[in-house]
């Protein structure tokens, strides 16, 4: 294959994201977009550069000049898309969360194995020029051996372009009984997938507590993990502050990630976000000195370019796109619903033995004392 063409499927808040990296590629060309509403994909395939547009997946799925699809629908449409996608002979390239229940995540790598193709999954945190960066220190034993890893994230409001823009029917589907959970499913497999990839070590046991918060957000959590090896644990918090200004480009959120090691730790001080004036990575060496990592592109954006760059040089060179694979997100989703599971159980879950989802005892959430909600939130 010497060049790529790309087919995307769905032109919805996320899809920008997703093809800025595809644009970017010198050997990569999106040739079609697909949308049931006619309108935006052709508008989609106008700022693209695309030539074709179908408002059926079928159609583009038939089209023999397409190498690859970019999957950017509905989660619960996610396994019967790319199972087509796969019989038809396409490689793919996967929004997250991968499926609604691991067991369909399971027949779509399977699908992908049987048929020699790549499966991949859009995840932007595993090529977020920063998280790299500190994986890359882990790596270098720099802060010695890893002993605890924090994933702090904190949703509050902002006033972006980015925001105001967002088409609000991309979210309805994510707010009922469509998806199995709220935000811990919809933006919080980034930062599980993360707590896999950081160390390549699986989750074992995981104890949570989950809350309920207004619309789709389940905060306060608060997470618990042990890895493989007994003498590293894992974090995670999630907070929601409606009345708190996010400085951001994008969401109205942030994300810190802080890795403590036998001999220092490092902090990774921003994600979605640009909440702090400080150096994105910052390294606190044995010695009590720092290392402030200030050349770093902190850009959310990057992250998203990156994946899909890799994924058309994986395709160039016929090798498996390794980096976010499906076993990866199997995995991903296993921790995601772990956490709920532990929360309503109360009792340790060890992730690798869900095979289907849970859900939180009030999902889908009751959505006709929004704003009564809204302001008792809190109190």
């Amino acid at each position: 294959m010497e060049r790529v063409r790309i087919g995307v499927i769905g032109t919805g808040n996320i899809a920008p994201l997703n093809v800025a990296g595809y644009l970017e590629h010198p050997l990569c060309d999106v040739v079609a977009v697909c949308d049931t509403r006619k309108e935006k994909a052709q508008a989609a395939a106008d700022e693209w550069g695309a030539t074709k547009v179908y408002t059926n997946i079928e159609d583009l799925l038939a089209d023999d000049e397409i190498d690859a699809v970019e999957i950017c629908t509905p989660t619960m449409l996610h396994s019967e898309h790319v199972l087509a996608a796969l019989t038809a002979g396409k490689h793919v390239s996967c929004q997250k969360p991968l499926a609604n229940t691991v067991a369909d995540g399971r027949a779509m790598v399977a699908a992908a194995k049987a048929a020699g193709l790549v499966l991949r999954v859009a995840e932007c945190n595993v090529f977020s020029p920063l998280l790299v960066k500190a994986k890359e220190l882990v790596q270098s034993g720099v802060i010695g051996a890893p002993t605890m890893f924090r994933i702090k994230t904190v949703v509050g409001k902002t006033d972006t372009e980015f925001q105001e823009n967002l088409d609000p029917s991309g979210y309805v589907w994510r707010f009922n009984h469509n998806s199995p959970g709220g935000h811990l499913f919809d933006d919080m497999v980034h930062k599980y997938t993360t707590a896999l990839w950081m160390f390549d070590q699986d989750i074992k046991s995981v104890q949570a507590i989950v809350r309920k918060a207004p619309a789709f957000f389940e905060a306060p959590t608060a997470a618990i993990w042990e890895y493989e090896r007994d003498s590293l644990l894992g974090m995670m918090e999630v907070t929601y502050a409606p009345n708190m200004y996010m400085r951001s480009s994008f969401y109205g959120a942030d994300e810190f990630f802080e890795i403590q090691g036998t001999d220092g730790f490092i902090w990774v001080t921003r994600g979605t976000g640009e909440m702090l004036d400080l150096a994105p990575v910052i390294v606190y060496h044995s010695d009590g000195t720092q290392t402030h990592y200030s050349n770093l592109d902190p850009n959310w954006l990057k992250g998203f370019s990156a994946g899909s760059k890799h994924f058309v040089d994986a395709l160039l060179e016929g090798r498996d796109s390794a980096d976010m694979t499906g076993e990866l997100a199997i995995k991903t989703l296993q921790l995601c619903f772990a956490v709920y599971q532990a929360s309503n159980e109360r009792r340790p879950i060890d992730p690798r033995d869900i095979e289907g989802s849970v859900s939180p005892p009030w999902w889908p959430p009751d959505l006709s004392n929004y704003y009564e909600d809204m302001k008792r939130y809190g109190q």
